[in-house]
């Protein structure tokens, strides 16, 4: 970042001095105002729920321009890594700032295949849980429990321990993700297949079974890469400020990425694509197509205490760049699978064209999202909803590494320590408890 020309100044109303503040410009995006010596000066803090208008970090890994809908990951667009690139070539930018030559790509695939497998001992901590646990409450659990098994790199503070925690946690996140699946439907687990792909692997990890030869799908395959790419990093959203909170204590990065799992599976963030798809079933239990109408009019109705999943974003005030790419794929797949027919499916598409054209939802800019057709894209594919957010876990994974890094490299980082506006009581005697 560098320093604006200007400076911002803050005067108060009851003759306090005024004082300057520094204002820096990154290379693009807002101004900030620097604002680390406001309480030193004034003794008062600034108030910011949600930090919606705060920059907690400097970052040069993901930028959103939420009015034009645009989605960069280390400057380029997301449309052209979702279609030029698949979600290895993807992770090493993230990672590493740069997209790799052949070599490089090779190098880093093989890096990640060698550590696919996880150790023995996961199955039998599998068997802890309940078998009808949420999945997400089994991948808070076993991503927080790799740093007893692979102790060897969780220093923070060391860069090789990083890198290989990076390249463990990319490399065994489909593998976990399988295992809760397999676990909860009483299948037994099957081994990663080093000689497929990053998303095919993880597809015959997930419906292989030991009785009979599984293809995987190439078309299926592609869609699921796509997935991981549009999904492996968002800029400062909750669960990766989450995962920066949680590192800049000095914790090891597994714990870091755990909380960051945790924080995902919330239904306002990673969660929302399982709230999308439990929406269109209810609306299925409504009466299907036919009740579309009625359960948009009680979207509409503010009292009514509907609320439509799946559209519109905290961030894009345009059209979300993802859920274009994902809308392409999520055509493809019913296609490829002839469910273009399906009740939920047609369903869906009822939902998506009144969005599209009524001017209640068109005027407050309230388009599909990423969530709307990913969760459709992972039921057509048969993945269960309940794991839907394990999935995006395992794609989000890579950025909350890159970002973790950034922080750990940044000399200017310290431990988090958000600051409160106190409203409780004030200073008072406890009383005996008899006068009480």
């Amino acid at each position: 970042m560098k320093l604006a020309e200007n400076k911002a100044t803050l005067s108060f109303s009851n003759g306090s001095p005024s004082i300057d503040m520094p204002v820096y410009q990154g290379s693009v995006g807002p101004d900030v105002i620097d604002i680390r010596k406001l309480y030193a000066q004034t003794g008062m803090f600034t108030y910011d729920p949600g930090f919606l208008s705060t920059s907690a970090c400097q970052s040069a890994i993901t930028y959103i321009d939420g009015d034009k809908g645009e989605l960069l990951y280390r400057g380029y667009p997301i449309e052209q890594l979702a279609t030029n690139c698949d979600f290895l070539e993807t992770c090493h930018l993230l990672l590493y700032g740069e997209l790799p030559d052949a070599a490089q790509k090779a190098d880093f695939t093989k890096r990640v295949t060698n550590h696919t497998m996880v150790n023995e001992q996961m199955q039998f901590f599998l068997r802890g849980f309940r078998r009808d646990a949420h999945p997400m409450a089994i991948m808070t659990g076993l991503v927080g429990a790799l740093s007893a098994f692979y102790h060897d790199s969780t220093d923070i503070t060391n860069p090789q321990h990083r890198d290989i925690s990076a390249i463990r946690l990319i490399a065994k996140m489909p593998t976990l993700v399988a295992m809760a699946y397999k676990y909860t439907v009483g299948q037994p687990y099957m081994y990663p297949r080093n000689d497929l792909s990053y998303a095919g692997n993880f597809l015959h990890m997930m419906f292989a079974t030991p009785c009979e030869p599984y293809i995987v799908n190439p078309v299926l395959e592609r869609a699921l890469d796509r997935i991981f790419t549009l999904h492996a990093d968002h800029e400062q959203n909750a669960s990766t400020s989450t995962v920066r909170l949680c590192g800049s204590s000095g914790t090891n990065p597994f714990a870091a990425i755990a909380a960051g799992v945790a924080c995902l599976w919330g239904p306002a963030h990673g969660g929302a694509n399982e709230a999308c798809l439990n929406m269109l079933e209810d609306i299925q239990k409504m009466g299907g197509i036919s009740k579309v109408g009625e359960f948009m009019e009680q979207v509409k109705d503010k009292n009514s205490g509907v609320k439509l999943m799946g559209f519109g974003h905290r961030v894009y005030k345009n059209y979300d760049p993802r859920a274009k790419l994902m809308q392409e794929t999520c055509k493809e797949v019913l296609h490829e699978l002839g469910l273009e027919n399906d009740p939920l499916f047609k369903l869906a598409m009822a939902v998506e064209k009144i969005a599209l054209e009524d001017d209640y939802f068109v005027q407050r800019k309230l388009y599909p999202n990423v969530d709307f057709y990913s969760g459709i894209v992972q039921r057509a594919i048969g993945i269960p909803t309940p794991l839907f957010t394990a999935v995006f876990a395992l794609a989000r994974t890579t950025g909350w590494i890159a970002q973790l890094n950034e922080m750990i490299g940044d000399p200017e980082y310290k431990i988090g320590r958000p600051r409160q506006l106190f409203t409780g009581n004030v200073t008072r005697d406890v009383k005996p408890i008899a006068q009480r």
